[in-house]
């Protein structure tokens, strides 16, 4: 137990998915695993362990921005030997070629703070992602013929910013394909504690044309994304057979 997880360790699998919503973690949880257990309730953070295709996993809510995702992802992979965390949520496009419900793979994330200073995982404000689990969801959605688009995310602390317009200077100066705000927390602590996470993101919405999706289709419609995810742990779990 920790102060915000009250499960016991053997309650959280070795592999968990992250959705930041923890509603979104309930209907995960309740639509695709079998024989599932609420295991933490702590702050109406729900998380739940279950089975998938045999194999059993975690979906953990993280809440909104890197404090939030840095405390969950932290405990997880320090205090209840969690391998592999798998962030599952929703972006904001700067690439006019994204579409939305477009899903991209993370290659890496731009950091718009000192997370990763302050936890000792860089001085820079730039984190790959883990290589193992980056090309473990590309093969695992070109076996399933999922499109997916491979790219660097900025993850911010601000939703509201001053200038909106902004955004096209992190696409050019940082080639940032879209915005997010927890990523680079998680990027950080799996590289500093030596475990492996990786991202995969659904467009919401889309700075460059303003269409967006509501928020009953971003907790019940990234059929896509969720599939993705718990086919990709599944297959994490296959490389160690």
């Amino acid at each position: 137990m920790t102060p915000h997880i009250s499960a016991k360790k053997e309650d959280i699998a070795p592999i968990v998915l992250m959705p930041g919503d923890p509603i979104r973690a309930k209907y995960i949880a309740t639509n695709y695993l079998q024989d599932v257990q609420l295991v933490n309730s702590v702050r109406n953070m729900l998380m739940y362990t279950g089975i998938y295709q045999g194999k059993r996993i975690t979906i953990v809510g993280s809440g909104m921005g890197c404090p939030s995702i840095g405390i969950y992802s932290y405990e997880l992979f320090k205090f209840y030997d969690v391998d592999v965390i798998i962030r599952i949520g929703s972006a904001g496009a700067y690439d006019e070629k994204l579409k939305l419900y477009d899903v991209i793979n993370v290659s890496s994330v731009y950091g718009e703070n000192n997370y990763a200073k302050i936890v000792g995982a860089t001085n820079g404000d730039i984190i790959e992602a883990n290589p193992n689990i980056y090309e473990l969801i590309k093969k695992t959605a070109s076996d399933k013929n999922i499109n997916i688009i491979s790219g660097r995310v900025h993850c911010s602390d601000v939703f509201y910013r001053k200038n909106f317009e902004e955004y096209k200077r992190f696409l050019s100066e940082k080639q940032t394909i879209a915005v997010e705000m927890e990523t680079f927390a998680l990027f950080a602590n799996a590289k500093v504690l030596n475990k492996q996470a990786g991202c995969i993101l659904t467009v919401s919405d889309s700075l460059v044309t303003k269409e967006a999706t509501t928020t009953e289709e971003r907790e019940q419609s990234f059929d896509k994304m969720m599939m993705l995810a718990l086919k990709t742990a599944v297959n994490f779990y296959k490389q160690d057979v």
